[in-house]
């Protein structure tokens, strides 16, 4: 570590990276006494890669892995690599890595690399390698979205992300700011904060609980702009802060988290909706997001930024017009209470109801673990290489559950649980 990168490490909070590394393998994984991890983070983290590892270890790890990934080496291929390398991608890779989810091996990735490390590339580029990189992460992504292991996504505050969410400051100030907004976010600014994920974990768990004894068939959004209506699919199940892998591990797989989700019915979405926050996606923002759906598929797409950007995630694959997850969120979340933009889903679509192009869960399907991918796809679920949130709610956000009967229901009112 060089003087300067010591110099960015002392902004951070020595006592709440290490609650964080906790929560990580207590909360996020529920780490089983023998099981090995695989850990994928940016150079940038490794403080918090070493009291991953040393949290693992005490809590009874097998063996744990890190793979570390370099701005400056992804750089480099942008700028020196030939042009064919754009449409390859480590098959071999994520091949080992569906093999060691197969064995059991949980799963962590920790990010903070800078959300706009790309903008400056070639687009063209940059969506080929994207495409290229989901189909050969296909075998590993499977593992994931059939929750078959345990798994969890937490951040770090890297000086390159820092300095994008507070562009006015000094490097050290501006990785400060964003530590203590990534541990409020992630409750880890509570002395307890093992116990804090506890009563959050309930909260979420009543909501889900609610919404599925309801067995609403869609939902009806209202609002600036906005008149959508998303079937839901046959036997959804609604899931929220801790669920249950198909290992029989109880885990939070994203932290932060203040959603409940399920999987919409790839074929029942109609109307128009417009997002209410910018979208970082691959190096690129796209703002003013502005589409129309048809028998469940997006047949006309707008954006005020970064629409060219868009239109090439939207020709991924034919999942990647139809939705597979749809989130509710509240305005009063403690994210969108920040008024920050984090430029990182992890925590933008924690601060408004969202709905997310691509790749459904097979989790959020009643008896989800026992269902083939052939059986979800006659309840509606999607497929697609692609899993990209983005954010539709607001404070003006109506949204009503539909029953069978066609009998309207207030779930949200001015953004809030009505």
């Amino acid at each position: 570590m060089t003087v300067h990168e010591r110099n960015i490490s002392a902004s951070i909070d020595p006592v709440k990276l290490d609650r964080l590394a906790e929560v990580a393998i207590k909360v996020g994984l529920k780490l089983e006494p023998g099981q090995d991890l695989l850990l994928t983070a940016p150079t940038a983290a490794l403080p918090l890669v070493r009291k991953i590892a040393e949290h693992a270890y005490r809590a009874g790890a097998g063996l744990v892995t890190p793979m570390l990934s370099d701005e400056a080496v992804t750089l480099s291929r942008y700028r020196f690599g030939q042009d064919l390398s754009f449409d390859r991608a480590a098959g071999w890779l994520y091949e080992g890595m569906a093999k060691a989810f197969a064995g059991n091996t949980a799963r962590l990735a920790i990010v903070g690399d800078n959300p706009m490390l790309l903008s400056g590339e070639d687009p063209a580029k940059v969506a080929r390698a994207s495409k290229a990189n989901s189909i050969a992460y296909r075998p590993a992504l499977e593992k994931i979205t059939g929750f078959d292991v345990n798994w969890n996504i937490i951040a770090y505050p890297s000086a390159s992300w820092a300095k994008q969410v507070f562009p006015g400051d000094e490097e050290d100030v501006a990785v400060a700011k964003l530590a203590d907004a990534i541990f409020k976010a992630s409750r880890v600014d509570h002395a307890d904060a093992i116990a804090a994920w506890g009563k959050h974990n309930a909260v979420l768990r009543e909501r889900t609980e609610w919404l599925n004894g309801q067995r609403f068939s869609a939902l009806h959004y209202s609002g600036p702009g906005t008149d959508l209506t998303i079937g839901l699919a046959d036997g959804h199940e609604w899931q929220g802060g801790a669920s249950t892998a198909r290992n029989g591990i109880t885990c939070n797989a994203n932290i932060p988290t203040e959603e409940v989700f399920t999987t919409p019915h790839a074929r029942r979405v109609d109307g128009h909706v417009v997002s209410t926050k910018p979208l970082s996606y691959q190096g690129s923002l796209i703002d003013g997001i502005a589409v129309k759906f048809e028998q469940g598929r997006i047949v006309e797409a707008r954006a005020r930024r970064g629409e060219e950007v868009l239109n090439k995630v939207l020709d991924t694959d034919e999942g990647a017009r139809r939705l597979g997850e749809v989130a509710l969120v509240p305005h009063s979340s403690p994210i969108s209470k920040s008024g920050l933009l984090f430029f990182n889903t992890l925590f933008d679509e924690n601060a408004a109801c969202h709905i997310a192009l691509g790749q459904c869960y097979s989790k959020c399907f009643v008896d989800g673990a026992t269902l083939t991918p052939e059986q979800i796809a006659v309840q509606g679920g999607n497929k697609s290489f692609i899993h990209i949130d983005w954010m539709i709610g607001s404070d003006q956000t109506d949204i009503d559950g539909i029953d069978a009967g066609g009998r309207l229901v207030p779930v949200f009112r001015n953004g809030e649980w009505a």
